[in-house]
């Protein structure tokens, strides 16, 4: 079958599907379920997906709220289409991830009139606790990404790009332990926990003189003590490092691990330094041939994308994080982002959450049903694309093995260049 009849099969299944598939994104922008708990929201999709004969095992990769579907032949090329449908506390889908639900939902469905004939297979997989916990991550060390070839997925945002521009993300929770006393009696005797996190704190305040601007530490103290005249036993804070791209990332994270490490020893308590509770989101690895079949998808839609990267020399435009990027050093992939609301509408707002249940994202839905389709089309039916964003992954530094590269700083050198 010529690929223009199968491309216009997809599109019409599509069409016919919006009802069903703006009423899946309304349902779970209702919902607004946080991370790990959107038991609703997954049994709203697996139920959208069976009712088109399409058996969903939900719970799946050590994920209760996970969801994984299958069709095709799963011997051949193996894309997935990644679902995300978890809120925000307080604001509910300010990132408008029931768009990004809904859309992969659609455009699985979109595909199986013709995935049979590819030779290949699409998977929808839902990856929850994208906002708090790195469900991707998760997924992936249980082998949810095994024999897959590709994976896409879109964004909503305030504008159309084919990239999303991401800072990788780690953490950092660190705990001074000291020696109470009587704070004017016997002060000579204790050893001040607060004082270690005062110390701490400057000494990051200090060490954002000399990073990229491209680079980002910031947090928040979480316990200094109970009582004015006690010297504090045991203090907290809690910082978060961001970088555009890896090796400045894990860079990065040893100098902040050595401004933690000195307050320790100038105050003379001990630090207890708990690196990635919740897994990491590194940045993404944009795969460009993937990238520009979607940007033709889009254009085919009445959009114009951009590239979403910066000119150089300008702002950087990188602002958020995403597990996405973790996926992104396993397999080929893509995260590009469709328009719900006008430009300069930030995410993480009651504003933007308003128009990811309105028209805007009803639109966006449909759009990037058909988008991720037809690019998950292209990838099954064109060996010479597959070759290509297999090369110009493997360009790029291959398959990275995550969980090694994410130990605690401290035992790998510093990479960052010194001042010139």
């Amino acid at each position: 079958m010529a690929p223009e009849t199968l491309a216009r099969q997809v599109t019409d299944r599509i069409e016919r599907l919006a009802p069903e598939l703006t009423s899946l994104s309304r349902e779970i922008h209702g919902l607004a379920e946080l991370g790990f708990a959107e038991h609703g929201s997954v049994a709203a999709i697996a139920e959208l997906v069976a009712a088109h004969g399409i058996e969903a095992r939900v719970g799946v990769h050590g994920m209760e709220t996970s969801i994984e579907a299958c069709a095709g032949d799963p011997a051949g090329p193996r894309i997935a289409i990644l679902a995300e449908y978890d809120a925000l506390p307080g604001i509910g889908h300010g990132c408008g991830h029931n768009v990004i639900g809904a859309a992969a939902a659609g455009a699985f469905l979109g595909l199986l009139d013709v995935v049979a004939g590819t030779g290949g297979s699409v998977v929808l997989l839902g990856t929850p606790a994208e906002e708090n916990g790195s469900g991707k991550e998760i997924m992936a060390r249980a082998g949810a990404f095994a024999g897959i070839d590709a994976a896409i997925m879109l964004h909503p945002a305030d504008r159309d790009s084919i990239h999303f521009a991401t800072l990788g993300l780690r953490s950092v929770e660190a705990t001074y332990h000291g020696i109470p006393a009587h704070a004017s009696s016997r002060p000579e005797v204790g050893r001040n926990a607060l004082d270690a996190v005062v110390a701490a704190y400057q000494g990051i305040a200090a060490l954002r003189q000399h990073m990229p601007q491209t680079d980002r530490v910031h947090g928040v103290i979480t316990e200094g003590g109970e009582v004015a005249n006690v010297v504090p036993a045991r203090a907290s804070l809690r910082l978060l490092i961001r970088s555009p791209e890896l090796d400045p990332l894990l860079a990065l994270s040893e100098r902040v691990q050595r401004i933690l490490e000195g307050a320790a020893l100038i105050t003379e308590t001990r630090l207890e330094a708990v690196w990635d509770r919740i897994q990491p989101c590194l940045p993404v690895r944009g795969n460009d041939t993937l990238c520009a079949r979607f940007g033709v998808h889009m254009a085919g839609r009445g959009r114009t994308p951009s590239s979403g990267r910066s000119a150089p020399g300008s702002e950087p435009s990188a602002q958020g994080s995403t597990d996405l990027g973790n996926i992104s050093l396993r397999v080929p992939s893509i995260h590009p982002t469709l328009a719900i609301a006008p430009p300069e509408t930030a995410l993480h707002t009651p504003a933007f959450a308003e128009y990811a249940g309105s028209e805007w994202g009803d639109r966006a839905v449909v759009d990037g049903s058909v988008a991720l389709a037809m690019t998950a089309l292209d990838f099954l039916t064109d060996a010479e694309l597959r070759e290509r964003s297999r090369a110009e992954f493997e360009a790029a530094g291959g398959v990275v093995d995550v969980p090694a590269l994410l130990t605690p700083p401290g035992g790998r050198p510093d990479t960052s260049e010194g001042l010139e």
